[in-house]
């Protein structure tokens, strides 16, 4: 499934992604996590917990644990790594724009600086039961990063 996803990128792409999915950077319970989410595709199995600690409007610490298949599992390896020190409102901007993307939204993705390496999900689009799969961790994300209703 992955080598269809990245057919058409450079395997150092290829090997980035394979490399998330066999060492995720994040990949543990937070014990001070200020905002915990689950995301859970029943579809297909997926389920992802998303931990955050927020300080200062900024995301201080983030990780995630679950049972998933590659694509879930590298989405939020990388997710995980790039929204590290960023604050709120860049997190829900970078989550939007990986959105677009892995949606087909992006005309040049290739060439779109903004999204780094998340560009190798960019052939996720032609696939849209692994779009699912790519965007779980993210949904999960973007709901810690929202203040609890009522507080």
């Amino acid at each position: 499934m992955l080598d269809m996803i990245m057919a058409d990128s450079s395997s150092l792409y290829h090997d980035v992604l394979l490399d998330h999915y066999r060492r995720p950077r994040n990949f543990h319970e937070m014990a001070d996590a200020t905002r915990v989410e689950r995301g859970h595709n029943p579809a297909c199995g997926d389920d992802v917990t998303v931990w955050l600690r927020i300080e200062d409007g900024v995301v201080a610490d983030v990780s995630f644990k679950g049972v998933s298949c590659a694509v879930t599992r590298a989405s939020a390896s990388m997710m995980t790594t790039l929204v590290k020190g960023k604050t709120l409102a860049d997190a829900e901007a970078l989550f939007d724009r990986f959105q677009q993307l892995v949606m087909g939204q992006i005309a040049d993705a290739e060439h779109d600086a903004s999204l780094g390496g998340l560009r190798i999900f960019a052939g996720v689009s032609r696939l849209p039961m692994k779009v699912k799969c790519a965007i779980l961790p993210w949904h999960a994300l973007r709901a810690a990063l929202r203040p609890p209703a009522g507080g």
